[in-house]
C-alpha cells in the first residue's frame, strides 16, 4: 500500500529531537504561553518576513481572530473563494459577518480575481484570499482591487507554508494571514495549532489579548475574548520542524515535477504549473478527471491511497442550507472532478514512479 500521507514516518525523521523538545517543556514546569511559544513566534515571523506572529490554537481560530481583531461583524461582507475548505467560510460566519462566495479559476483553483469587482458592495470589508492546495493566489490583481475599494486583504495560508510570490512569502502578502499547523500540513504540529502573522502592530497587540480571554494582564479583561492559545508543547515541536520546511517543500516540488512530466493519460487533467517555481509548495497534488470514482477505485485496487479535496462544496453543506439553491458551476465542477494523489516529503521516488505507471494504465 502506498499511503496518501504517512505522518508517522514524517515525524520519525525528527523523533529524538521531538522527544527532547517535549521533555524540555515538561521539565520547565510552564505549559501555556511560555518561552517556547515566544521563541516560535519570533522564528516563524522571521521565516515569513513578517513583523509579528501570534501563536493560536488552530487555523480556523487564526482567521476568526483576524476578523474579530478588525472588528468585522453583522452587516459586513467578506469575499472568499467558493471552493475553499469550509473552515475558511466558518471563520467569517463565527464573527457574524456574511461570506460572499466568488468562483475560482479552473486553471489555478484559486479565487478568480477577474470576478472580484462584480461582488463588491458598500458593505464589503475584506477579501479573504485562500492559497489553495499550496499555490499562491494572484496577489497583484487582488491588491489592485483592494486598494481601489479600500479593502483589507487577509490570507488563508493554511496550505501554503513557505510558498513565495515575487520574493515574499505567504504570511507577508496581505494585511494579515492565518496559518494552520494541523499535523498533515507542510509544517505540522503533533496536534492542533495555528498562528496569525501581520505587519500591523496594533492588530497583533489586539489579537494577543483576544486569544487569551481578551486580557493583557491576568484577571484584567479589555475585550470579550477567547481561549485560543498555542500551547508550549506544540510550539516546541514546531520549532524542531521549521528549519526543515524549505527542504521538505523542495521534495514535494520534485515529486510534483515527476508527476507533471510523466503522467500521460488523456483522461487526466494535470494542474498547471505557476510561472514562478516557488509559488507552489504542493500541499496536495490535485488532478481532475470526469471518471473520478472509477479512477479512485482503480488506484485503490493497485494499493494507492487517494483523497478528495473536497467532495461537497460549502454551498451544498447542510450547515449552509440557505445557499442550497445557489449556483456555482465552476466550483461545482471542481468538487466533482478533483482527486488528490499521494505527495509528501517522505514519499520515495520508487513509489512515485509506481503511481505514475498505474495512472498511465487507467482507461
Amino acid at each position: 500500500m502506498i499511503p496518501f500521507l504517512n505522518l508517522k514516518e514524517i515525524n520519525s525523521q525528527y523523533g529524538e529531537e521531538l522527544k527532547r523538545a517535549v521533555c524540555r517543556v515538561i521539565d520547565s514546569g510552564w505549559y501555556i504561553l511560555g518561552e517556547e511559544v515566544a521563541a516560535f513566534e519570533r522564528e516563524f515571523a522571521e521565516y515569513c518576513g513578517s513583523k509579528n506572529c501570534i501563536g493560536v490554537s488552530n487555523g480556523l481560530d487564526a482567521l476568526k481572530l483576524i476578523l474579530k481583531g478588525y472588528g468585522y461583524g453583522p452587516g459586513d461582507e467578506i469575499i472568499v473563494a467558493a471552493n475553499t475548505y469550509i473552515a475558511t467560510i466558518l471563520a467569517i460566519s463565527e464573527v457574524g459577518a456574511s461570506p460572499i462566495l466568488v468562483e475560482p479559476s479552473m486553471e489555478t483553483f484559486n479565487i478568480d480575481s477577474q470576478q472580484l469587482e462584480h461582488h463588491i458592495t458598500e458593505n464589503t470589508r475584506a477579501i479573504l484570499v485562500v492559497h489553495l492546495y499550496g499555490r499562491v493566489a494572484d496577489m497583484d490583481d487582488i491588491w489592485d482591487i483592494a486598494k481601489r475599494y479600500d479593502l483589507k486583504v487577509i490570507e488563508d495560508a493554511a496550505q501554503a507554508h513557505g510558498a513565495m510570490y515575487k520574493g515574499k512569502r505567504t504570511g507577508n502578502l496581505g494585511n494579515a494571514a492565518g496559518f494552520s499547523f494541523y499535523p498533515g500540513k507542510n509544517l505540522g504540529a503533533l496536534g492542533d495549532a495555528g498562528a496569525v502573522t501581520t505587519n500591523d502592530n496594533h492588530l497583533a497587540e489586539k489579537i494577543r489579548a483576544l486569544r487569551n480571554y481578551g486580557s493583557f494582564k491576568k484577571y484584567e479583561n479589555v475585550y470579550k475574548g477567547f481561549n485560543h492559545r498555542l500551547d508550549e508543547i506544540q510550539a516546541a515541536t514546531l520549532r524542531v520542524k521549521l528549519p526543515f520546511l524549505n527542504q521538505e517543500n523542495e521534495t514535494r516540488r520534485l515529486i510534483a515535477e515527476l508527476y507533471q512530466e510523466n503522467i500521460k493519460n488523456k483522461m487526466i487533467v494535470l494542474p498547471i504549473n505557476p510561472a514562478n517555481y516557488e509559488e507552489h509548495v504542493w500541499h496536495v497534488f490535485v488532478i481532475r478527471t470526469k471518471e473520478r470514482e472509477k479512477l479512485k477505485y482503480f488506484l485503490d485496487e493497485h494499493g494507492i491511497q487517494t483523497i478528495i479535496h473536497y467532495p461537497i462544496p460549502a454551498h451544498k453543506q447542510t450547515a449552509y442550507a440557505e445557499w442550497e439553491k445557489c449556483c456555482y458551476p465552476i466550483s461545482g465542477r471542481i468538487h466533482d472532478e478533483v482527486l488528490s494523489l499521494p505527495i509528501s516529503p517522505v514519499q520515495s521516488i520508487e513509489d512515485t514512479w509506481e503511481i505514475i505507471s498505474v495512472l498511465n494504465q487507467f482507461g
